[in-house]
């Protein structure tokens, strides 16, 4: 992730035209702040605060997501369904991006093309939710809406949402991305370390199958090596971070206007995208995200039409530019398969060039008997696989996927090689919110990608 140093200014009241256009339209999923001068004391703390990425970069990104949208390079996104302030510490940040610094290698090989490597990180603080309230044992209370709304723990003080949280999740994004730099351009991400850390997934005989695709990116590396290949150039490693623009309390303070060019900028993020909850076209958000110059991406789910699709590129990409739009599709393994075609074939008639993306976790959830929300493995392997199948069909590009996942070993979803079983779940299972695979169940889903990213290039050559 590059430094840029050109100045931003702070976005005066309608400097802009229509920049705040939103508040005059319907708003979902926000916080029922109890204390009204206290979320206007926490805006006016973030509207004074530095940015946290810079419009070069944002510029840069896109650019990089104009290369997928033309088939010329992959998207990988990975990250926690929801972070946590007490998980902001450098050992899990580290094994977050270690995870998918691991991830990216093997699927540059898979893909013959360049990973763009983009955490669901330093952000991803707040969560869309099915209700306001939830209810235990006949006492209600706010439902959580991740750490930087209110607490996890069902307690009235905990779940009481608290403005000053937005201030704390602004510092626990900066010190997030901060460590994120710092590793990925001070040699953590030499390209020969990560791949002798992908030869320990590989020792494990569980994970037997992929030695050879492990056997060819080895003497790949060695061979670049003895080629005198600067790998200088290769200790570094571009990284962005995106997360889903929800709390109009903390995207707004955060939003600059570039000196150079005079537009406005979301600068909590890289990537910014609009939830499956939130993409009503006649809302906020999608108007409200439609006048950044992020790339925006928006998350798509199996009830998608194509007039749907019809209208948010025309609200979100109305000048059809490359790299502008993400579609985010979490269609369900059983449906992928029926629902995506139609909407593939429908946008390649089209003028537009979105980029397109597989979120094979979020409609694959289901509750054990034991009352663990989980997924299973192979369900989130069946919905990729999906994915590529419909593109394969139609002729597209299958640009990337979002994965929700951790550096750790913990025992959330269901299968994969280490066979994680409904009573296994109980010893390590931590997310607050949503399951996510764990560090070796990440990396097996990585191999296979690469594998199906290497059958859909010597298909289409």
């Amino acid at each position: 992730m590059s430094t840029f140093t050109e100045p931003i200014t702070l976005p005066a009241p309608g400097v802009v035209e229509g920049l705040d256009e939103w508040k005059k339209l319907e708003v979902f999923q926000q916080p029922n702040w109890p204390d009204e001068a206290a979320v206007e004391s926490a805006r006016a703390q973030l509207r004074t605060f530095p940015q946290l990425v810079f419009a070069g970069e944002v510029d840069q990104l896109r650019a990089r997501l104009g290369d997928v949208a033309q088939g010329k390079a992959f998207l990988l996104q990975g990250g926690d369904c929801a972070e946590t302030f007490a998980h902001a510490t450098a050992d899990k940040i580290k094994a977050r991006v270690k995870t998918i610094l691991q991830m990216a290698i093997v699927l540059t090989y898979g893909a013959s093309l360049p990973v763009i490597k983009m955490g669901r990180m330093a952000g991803q603080f707040s969560k869309p939710r099915s209700s306001d309230t939830e209810t235990r044992d006949g006492v209600t209370l706010p439902a959580y809406r991740g750490d930087v709304v209110n607490g996890y723990d069902f307690t009235p003080e905990s779940r009481t949402p608290d403005p000053h949280r937005l201030v704390d999740g602004y510092h626990m994004a900066a010190s997030t991305l901060n460590l994120i730099r710092a590793f990925t351009q001070g040699g953590f991400a030499d390209l020969r370390e990560v791949h002798m850390w992908n030869k320990g997934f590989t020792s494990n005989p569980a994970n037997s199958r992929y030695d050879q695709l492990a056997g060819e990116i080895d003497r790949a590396v060695r061979f670049m090596d003895a080629c005198g290949a600067d790998f200088e150039e290769l200790k570094r490693a571009d990284f962005f971070v995106g997360h889903e623009a929800l709390l109009f309390d903390y995207e707004r303070p955060l939003t600059r206007i570039d000196s150079r060019t005079g537009q406005p900028y979301g600068t909590s993020a890289h990537f910014l995208w609009i939830g499956e909850r939130t993409r009503q076209l006649d809302a906020a958000h999608v108007d409200y995200l439609s006048r950044l110059r992020n790339p925006i991406g928006v998350k798509l789910g199996p009830s998608t039409s194509t007039d749907d699709v019809e209208r948010l590129i025309d609200r979100l990409d109305p000048d059809r530019e490359p790299g502008r739009l993400t579609f985010i599709t979490r269609m369900g393994a059983g449906t992928i398969r029926d629902a995506l075609p139609p909407l593939l074939e429908f946008v390649s008639k089209t003028d537009a060039l979105p980029v397109w993306v597989s979120d094979p976790m979020h409609g694959n959830s289901m509750t054990t008997s034991t009352g663990y929300k989980t997924r299973r493995f192979d369900d989130v392997v069946n919905e990729v696989r999906g994915f590529f199948e419909a593109h394969s069909q139609v002729g597209t590009f299958p640009g990337g996927v979002h994965i929700e996942l951790t550096g750790d070993d913990v025992t959330e979803c269901l299968g994969g090689a280490e066979e994680i079983d409904e009573a296994t779940l109980a010893t390590r299972y931590e997310s607050v919110c949503d399951p996510r695979l764990n560090h070796m169940q990440s990396l097996e889903l990585a191999f296979l990608i690469a594998e199906e990213l290497s059958a859909h290039s010597q298909a289409s050559a």
